[in-house]
């Protein structure tokens, strides 16, 4: 009977750390986009921007919008 208490209890551990790997991933893959998004919209000149409609002030939001939506 320990046996089965032992295994349902490291099973249960192991879906635990399976979650917290996968949240890990999620979020880095989350930063991921933000970071490409900000970067490549830091990097087009003030007109190009303007051409989008975009202000220089937007970049933070709009790369925080794309990585984790509205």
């Amino acid at each position: 009977m320990a046996h089965i208490a032992e295994t349902l209890s490291s099973q249960r551990q192991s879906g635990i750390i399976a979650g917290a790997l996968a949240q890990l991933s999620d979020r880095i893959a989350r930063r991921r986009v933000y970071n490409k998004t900000y970067t490549e919209l830091a990097q087009l000149s003030t007109r190009e921007l303007d051409d989008l409609g975009i202000s220089r002030s937007m970049i933070s939001r709009l790369a925080h919008e794309a990585a984790y939506g509205k």
